[in-house]
């Protein structure tokens, strides 16, 4: 196991942590050119930054992607938890209700983007259309158009389409607390608020780091649905997305991999910071 590990991710990783050290298009160089840092930081003799962390644009994408990142995971988790104490309660028609809320994760992410992306067009689409009759949006625009609601309209978009998977994830995470628990905190005449604070929540800390920490690895790198929807749009561009106009669109490998390591730092200290701040024991 640890040499198919090795194979696949290791090595993918390795490779580019020695490219984001060289200066390499794959379109016209025939072998990388090693040039240490200046990926990173780089200052010609006129004082011009070239360095990836002397770019705006790069820290536009930092920015953009913290926010998005923020918003969604903090209303997914408010929204999920909210879900999974009404699927996990005793009601008719609970196993229903199961089914019906993970249809919006059950859809690919290409159709949810395309559908959301038709609701916010500036002519037709419906979104668009109660923004304008409401007055928050002008006549002939729409929240995707307009810079400061895009990143918004995109965050509303992953909302609808993941807390499904939050909501699964607590769910799981809610019935592996005993019951006899509930029974003895009704004998001591303890209140819902107080069962939840005091039995409900710590007991449910481990998959709520698990799931914070999925949410928040899958929203730091996410592409596919902010692109399809706004594309390379400075004011909603993400890290990935960034990181892809680099490698593909403009073909520097070197450069691109810059990018894809910084990637990869800063989820790694996201990740650090949720396993140290709430100190959660797996075993």
């Amino acid at each position: 196991m640890l040499l198919v590990l090795a194979a696949v991710a290791g090595y993918p990783l390795l490779r580019t942590i020695y490219l984001s050290f060289t200066d390499y298009n794959f379109l016209n160089d025939p072998a990388p050119k090693w040039i240490g840092l200046q990926n990173y930081w780089f200052t010609t003799e006129e004082g011009v930054g070239l360095g990836l962390l002397q770019t705006p644009e790069w820290w536009q994408s930092v920015w953009n992607t913290v926010k998005f990142t923020l918003l969604s995971v903090s209303l997914e988790t408010l929204l999920g938890l909210a879900f999974a104490l009404v699927i996990n309660s005793n009601f008719k028609g609970k196993g229903l209700m199961r089914t019906a809320i993970l249809v919006p994760w059950a859809i690919p992410t290409v159709v949810s983007a395309q559908m959301w992306n038709w609701m916010y067009n500036d002519s037709f689409g419906i979104i668009s259309q109660w923004g304008q009759s409401l007055g928050f949006l002008k006549t002939g625009e729409s929240f995707l158009s307009n810079p400061d609601t895009a990143l918004g309209a995109l965050v509303a978009v992953d909302v609808w389409k993941t807390t499904p998977f939050m909501a699964l994830l607590l769910l799981a995470g809610l019935q592996t607390i005993p019951g006899d628990m509930y029974e003895a905190a009704d004998v001591d005449g303890a209140s819902a608020w107080t069962k939840f604070w005091r039995l409900t929540l710590p007991l449910l800390t481990p998959a709520l780091l698990v799931a914070l920490i999925f949410r928040t690895l899958d929203s730091l790198r996410v592409f596919d649905m902010p692109y399809i929807v706004k594309g390379n749009a400075p004011e909603t561009m993400t890290m990935s997305i960034y990181a892809r106009q680099e490698l593909i669109a403009n073909s520097q490998f070197g450069f691109g991999s810059a990018v894809s390591v910084l990637i990869f730092l800063i989820i790694m200290v996201f990740t650090a910071i949720y396993v140290t701040s709430l100190r959660v024991k797996f075993d």
